[in-house]
């Protein structure tokens, strides 16, 4: 690694951990403005049926106390920050008792077990659709394209009702809502595991649909403007076969399909919220809205600062592995670190 790119590396490095303390701040800050007073909506809860206005009193005053609500907003700050550095995300106002990081480890996973093979799985048929409908051209090109400029533009929350209408309602293939049947409880039994298979499609495929339309329009545009380019005419003219020249011309397209694909995977979290809200899948997106509505700091801000971490980093590790993919973008970031 050369002196200039390793001082690159740690400027971006550095405006990485920036950004990452102004997240923190905004992440703390955010919540706290909505209107409403959540411990009050936990001391409702917790005394209702009682009269007693001293011992109501009573009990917000120890809550308040327990959440930190009643001290400085530079204390809670610090609190905040602190309790972060040792994993610790408070405890759930909404869930009362349970821990907020029992929460994210109950739901994120059903989320990356979501989002992640669709991501993969939309990357990989769109882009191989939007090459194809460049080098084929004709009636392949004329059909997808306009079916892929139509799903991509699509509303999310579209996708998922026409599915749920369809697959769901009309011909009952699949269940309306939920990661599994209601009537079971999480095991490794085969009922359980094809109960999960079926809940699973139709999210699924409400974000395989959209994201298969916009990978086969940029790859189609990549691929159109390098098969153009001036060295694959030279190639042709020194007669390089044409597999050979596609295989470059496929990999040079790529590069910028290669953002978009790790930028998705840094943003899968807050991908996830519209279908897991439709289908009510039990993932981190449909977490965070149940934290919205009852006014959760600690598990909105803890869901919020992990999505703005994995994309932060995600950014990052695009960055760095873009010098590494093409030598011409490395040169470039060489230069801005001279």
């Amino acid at each position: 690694m050369s002196k200039n790119y390793l001082r690159y590396f740690l400027n971006k490095l550095a405006w990485l951990l920036v950004t990452a303390i102004f997240a923190f701040i905004l992440n703390f800050t955010l919540p706290r403005l909505m209107p409403g007073d959540p411990v009050a909506a936990i001391t409702a809860r917790i005394a209702q049926g009682m009269s007693n206005t001293t011992g109501m009193k009573e009990v917000y005053e120890r809550y308040a106390e327990q959440f930190g609500t009643n001290k400085p907003i530079h204390e809670q700050f610090l609190i905040y920050m602190k309790n972060i550095l040792q994993g610790n995300f408070g405890t759930s106002f909404s869930q009362y008792p349970r821990p907020v990081a029992d929460i994210i480890r109950a739901s994120i996973v059903w989320t990356v077990a979501l989002q992640f093979p669709a991501i993969i799985v939309g990357w990989i048929i769109g882009n191989a659709l939007g090459a194809m409908a460049a080098y084929l051209k004709k009636g392949f090109d004329k059909v997808l394209m306009p079916i892929s400029i139509f799903v991509s533009n699509f509303p999310a929350f579209g996708m998922a009702i026409i599915l749920m209408v369809i697959f769901a309602v009309n011909l009952k293939w699949f269940p309306t809502s939920g990661g599994y049947g209601f009537n079971l409880i999480p095991n490794f039994s085969w009922e359980f595991i094809w109960s999960v298979i079926v809940h699973y499609q139709l999210p699924f495929w409400s974000i395989v649909l959209i994201i298969i339309g916009g990978q086969a329009i940029g790859m189609r545009s990549m691929s159109i403007y390098e098969l153009n380019a001036d060295y694959v005419k030279y190639a042709r003219f020194l007669g390089i076969k044409d597999r050979v020249i596609v295989r470059y011309v496929f990999r040079n397209a790529m590069l910028p399909q290669i953002t978009g694909l790790a930028l998705s995977i840094g943003t899968m979290v807050s991908g996830a919220l519209v279908a897991e809200i439709v289908f009510s899948y039990p993932g981190l997106g449909y977490t965070m809205l149940n934290g919205v509505m009852g006014q959760d700091y600690p598990l909105i801000s803890a869901v919020t600062l992990i999505i703005t971490i994995m994309t932060l980093v995600a950014n990052f590790a695009i960055e760095i592995l873009y010098g590494i993919i093409d030598p011409r973008i490395k040169a470039a970031q060489t230069e801005q670190g001279a």
